[in-house]
């Protein structure tokens, strides 16, 4: 019971660590988006995904160090998972902007947010179970 309730502490310290990461990483996101969708011009899918590998980056470093404390040797192989799971978490951020923003017609930076929020439980249980164990 006692090692059960320290497991769920620790699981949620770590989720609000996660978060917290991944607060910093909405704006790396959202910055990069902006960037190259309204000044660079380019499409917003392009923009979106160029947006989410870049913040996907600077999580992985930080959910290292900070959320995880990891020191696995293995960091290419530690952030090639890592990146794996963000990218499956951009096909799930992508499709959510398509479905509410390219077919229902929602404002795309209110779609990304949400899109944002269901790729964060994604991408922190898959990490939590297979990149950071």
């Amino acid at each position: 019971m006692i090692k059960e309730i320290f497991l769920n502490k620790l699981l949620l310290e770590r989720f609000v660590k996660f978060c917290v990461v991944g607060g910093s990483g909405v704006v790396v996101d959202f910055g990069i988006t902006y960037i190259a969708k309204e000044w660079l011009r380019l499409n917003k899918y392009v923009a979106n995904s160029l947006g989410f590998i870049c913040a996907a980056t600077s999580n992985y470093v930080l959910n290292r160090m900070w959320t995880f404390s990891s020191t696995d040797p293995h960091i290419a192989q530690q952030y090639l998972r890592f990146i794996g799971f963000s990218l499956i978490g951009l096909a799930i951020n992508n499709l959510v902007i398509y479905l509410l923003h390219g077919r229902i017609k929602c404002n795309f930076y209110i779609v990304k947010l949400i899109a944002t929020g269901v790729v964060t439980f994604w991408n922190f249980f898959m990490n939590y179970i297979f990149t950071f164990q």
